[in-house]
């Protein structure tokens, strides 16, 4: 039988429990799961990164800014959902900072909520020039994380015309282009249809670049 009192042995006991689920949980596990995810989901484990020519231009999960020096978005893109990031303060359309991530957590009924809507719905209508029956919610709501990379079709369509006019293009050719970069459910039945902001700007860039 052992000498050592029955603390020092549980003591023992206890570290040694620690010290191999730490291997197996705390380097094992983790390993394991890395080498998976490198091997079958490489490009969504690190990041889902878009790149253009070689140079990264962004994440396909993350909206981003598509504005000028002074913030005012450019009427040749696609506008992304409004943001709720600390950068957006001042400027309703965009945001987008990744490190600045939040929700508004503003009630439906709250005033400033309702008066930043106002706001959007006033801004869109001068720079998209539709009525604000034509704006959908997620056009001038935020989403929960602020950085929302997808906008409904509804949301799209709106902005079809002001695109095809900035760039000299029809309506018809933006159109096929929304629908090309429009996903569906995930799973065939999670969410909703969502067309991808960054993707679609991109390729209005390669296939009707500014004149």
């Amino acid at each position: 039988m052992s000498r050592l009192p029955s603390t020092v042995r549980q003591l023992i006991a206890a570290l040694r429990g620690l010290l191999i689920f730490t291997v197996i949980c705390g380097i094992a596990y983790p390993l394991f799961m890395f080498g998976i995810s490198q091997v079958a989901f490489n490009k969504q484990a690190n990041g889902s990164l878009v790149q253009v020519h070689g140079r990264v231009v962004g994440s396909s999960l993350l909206c981003q800014e598509f504005t000028d020096a002074k913030g005012n978005p450019l009427p040749q893109y696609f506008q992304p959902r409004p943001s709720a990031s600390e950068t957006s303060a001042t400027n309703q359309t965009g945001g987008c900072d990744p490190l600045a991530s939040e929700g508004s957590n503003l009630g439906p009924n709250n005033p400033v909520l309702v008066t930043d809507i106002k706001q959007r719905i006033k801004a869109i209508e001068k720079f998209d020039h539709v009525p604000a029956s034509a704006i959908p919610p997620d056009a001038v709501t935020v989403s929960a994380s602020g950085l929302e990379a997808y906008i409904s079709p509804q949301n799209a369509a709106i902005q079809v015309n002001r695109v095809a006019a900035a760039r000299h293009i029809s309506p018809a050719t933006v159109r096929a282009l929304v629908k090309k970069y429009t996903f569906g459910r995930p799973l065939g039945f999670l969410g909703e249809p969502g067309v991808n902001v960054l993707l679609l700007n991109i390729a209005l860039d390669q296939q009707h670049p500014v004149p």
